[in-house]
């Protein structure tokens, strides 16, 4: 499995130079305060990699963080309908 996980980066690391060598051109980036110049290839790899980003932290506030809590309600139930006595029955007769 690490073997495919390298050769899957090594693919995307490919991709990225691929068209950072064939967009050469010079833009100019204008943010919000400031703004900077650079070639197309950096300002398409920079726009992809900040859709990845606030695409997965979107993925994390809807679906981990909800499941998350659920498994954490799921096991104060389970920890409460079991007694939480302390030690069992059975390790208390030796």
């Amino acid at each position: 499995m690490n073997m495919f996980r390298l050769v899957v980066a090594l693919l995307f690391l490919a991709y990225g130079l691929i068209i950072g060598v064939l967009n050469t051109q010079p833009i100019t980036l204008k943010l919000l305060f400031t703004e900077f110049q650079t070639s197309s290839g950096v300002g398409i790899m920079l726009s992809l990699l900040l859709g990845v980003v606030v695409g997965g932290l979107i993925v994390v506030a809807t679906l981990v963080w909800p499941l998350y809590a659920k498994l954490r309600r799921a096991n104060r139930s389970a920890a409460a309908a079991s007694g939480d006595a302390g030690p069992s029955a059975a390790d208390s007769g030796r």
